[in-house]
């Protein structure tokens, strides 16, 4: 990517975020006009390195965001063997940096003084406030940021090393894990992949020990757990546990984001404390066709990645890999227990846990979990779909996306549902594309009684509205049932209904008004789908997540008095 530059061109919208980032070299690296510059300048302080002296290295957290003055910087990658290659050089007006270094993540890559160099450098609570204050400089920066991850993304030679059969549970959790946050890796499939037995051979393991992680060529981690991984490789972030947060939102889902985003430009200390990755079950989707603003659609990821960036843009803090165990109230603060042993303070909290998808009731469904056996229709699963029958089971918009995405990739697509109609559960669009696809089968009151298979699932046994039993053949069945709330870990703090949902709207907070997302548990409020009767749709959730932040300011407000 270094060796030659096309001509550079003024910088596109800095809401275009789509596309190939090697198509549009300008605007992941672009050179900041002398204007620019200046007032970057005023944010930081002049810096001076020697030639082949080190900016940052991979792995280091909290960077510094540098501005090249004089001189030439390269940026590096692992080449995932112990090597690195070359990214690309900054050079005068140009910048370090990608998304990580609005974080206190590692950072994936290093830079390296190529001679004599003197910078700007900003540090990152002066970058987060530059962002803010100068937004056309900021903008310009978020842009580069983000194609620059997409970047690595697309191009993963230097990412993690993912060694695994595709088929397996854990293999799929860790991809999953990775997408979810974002992180570059390479998957080396054994069931297909030439590269996977003699990569397999070199590390001198065999098949019992995978999946396998292998980080910079060298480390190899034996199938981690989520918060294994996640410390590995730096994704969670610090969290001080004697730092008083204003808000700690529980949940990455879009109300959760969107609670995140709001109260952090609002000016409250945010930390966003996440059990897996951003998205919660919208991020499962594939594409999302009724949410205003996108009418050609986006993915729940795509949605909850922007969310994301746009909370950390205003300093909210991100910690993934961490599920919340407990909440106890405290003099003035309530302390919330992770299941790593930490502690984090703050002074309100907003639930959004969100909801999990049901399971059927089959004694052998947990041995193929994972092996067949699916929650989410994301390109991860998808891939496994290529050229096959595919079985989706539920009636809601989730399942109906489900479906409209895996017929694109699979031969054929059946739908089964316990009703006779989808009217009273999905959205009209779904239903007409259903309808008239020529790759989906939809049966009316039916169920899948049995699974088959020997190691991964073979095939389903279901019953149809006569009675009647068949057996169908496949290697990938879908379950988007209805969700139950994620809830256990609150028993007792708060007031749920019979469904575990939270109640919220009936209690008083102390100024006596009756407010929609206050819990029984004063300064603790729910929004999104773990609430009782809350709408279950990606909007409200957002809407739900923003509007709460009103009555955050006011309880804030009244207990500050």
């Amino acid at each position: 990517m270094s060796a030659s530059r096309p001509p550079r061109s003024d910088l596109a919208d800095p809401n275009d975020f789509l596309g190939d980032a090697t198509l549009r070299y300008e605007q992941t690296f672009p050179r900041l006009p002398a204007e620019m510059v200046a007032r970057v300048a005023s944010y930081g302080v002049v810096d001076r390195f020697e030639a082949g002296a080190y900016l940052f290295r991979l792995g280091d957290r909290n960077v510094d965001f540098f501005l090249v003055i004089e001189g030439a910087v390269d940026i590096f990658e692992s080449d995932g063997e112990g090597g690195h290659v070359l990214i690309t050089t900054h050079e005068s007006g140009e910048f370090t940096g990608e998304l990580d270094h609005l974080s206190g993540r590692a950072v994936l890559v290093c830079a390296r003084a190529v001679r004599a160099t003197r910078v700007t450098r900003v540090d990152r609570n002066a970058l987060r406030r530059m962002v803010a204050l100068e937004p056309d400089i900021g903008d310009v920066i978020l842009r580069a940021f983000i194609l620059r991850r997409m970047d690595l993304l697309q191009h993963t030679d230097g990412g993690i090393v993912l060694v695994g059969d595709t088929r397996s549970g854990d293999t799929l959790r860790i991809q999953s894990f990775l997408v979810l946050n974002g992180y570059p890796h390479r998957l080396l499939d054994v069931g297909c992949d030439p590269a996977a037995r003699p990569a397999l051979h070199h590390l001198g393991l065999s098949d019992a020990a995978l999946p396998i992680v292998i980080l910079d060529g060298r480390k190899v981690l034996t199938n981690p757990a989520n918060a294994a991984l996640a410390d590995a490789l730096g994704i969670t972030e610090q969290i001080d546990p004697n730092h008083l947060y204003d808000v700690a939102v529980v949940g990455a889902g879009p109300a959760g984001l969107a609670a995140a985003v709001y109260a952090a430009s609002e000016g409250l200390d945010t930390v966003v404390i996440e059990a897996l990755g951003p998205g919660g079950q919208a991020g499962t989707s594939s594409r999302i066709e009724n949410y205003l603003g996108f009418p050609t659609g986006i993915s729940g990821q795509a949605l909850a990645s922007r969310a994301q960036i746009q909370a950390q843009k205003f300093g909210a803090r991100l910690a993934v890999a961490k599920a919340t165990t407990r909440i106890q109230r405290g003099a003035g603060a309530f302390l919330l227990s992770t299941e790593d042993g930490g502690e984090i303070r703050a002074r309100v909290v907003v639930v959004a846990t969100g909801a999990r998808y049901r399971r059927l009731n089959l004694p052998e469904l947990s041995r193929y979990e994972g092996s067949g056996v699916h929650y989410a229709a994301t390109a991860i699963e998808g891939h496994l779909c290529v050229g096959g029958d595919v079985v989706v089971v539920g009636g809601g918009n989730s399942a109906g996306q489900a479906a409209v995405y895996l017929s694109g990739l699979a031969r054929h697509v059946h739908i089964m549902i316990r009703d006779d109609s989808l009217a009273a559960t999905m959205s009209d669009y779904l239903i007409q594309r259903i309808a008239d696809s020529a790759r989906m089968t939809l049966h009316f009151c039916s169920e899948v009684v049995e699974l088959m298979g020997e190691k991964y699932l073979e095939g389903v046994r279901w019953r149809d509205e006569r009675g009647v039993e068949s057996v169908l053949r496949t290697s990938n069945l879908f379950l988007m049932i209805g969700a139950d709330p994620n809830t256990a870990w609150l028993s007792g703090t708060v007031a749920l209904d019979p469904g575990g949902f939270i109640i919220t709207g009936q209690f008083r907070d102390t100024s006596g008004q009756v407010t929609p997302y206050l819990t029984s548990m004063p300064g603790i409020f729910a929004v999104g789908d773990v609430r009782a009767n809350s709408i279950k749709r990606v909007a409200s959730a957002v809407g739900e997540g923003s509007v709460v932040v009103h009555a955050i300011h006011g309880w804030l407000a009244r207990e500050a008095a």
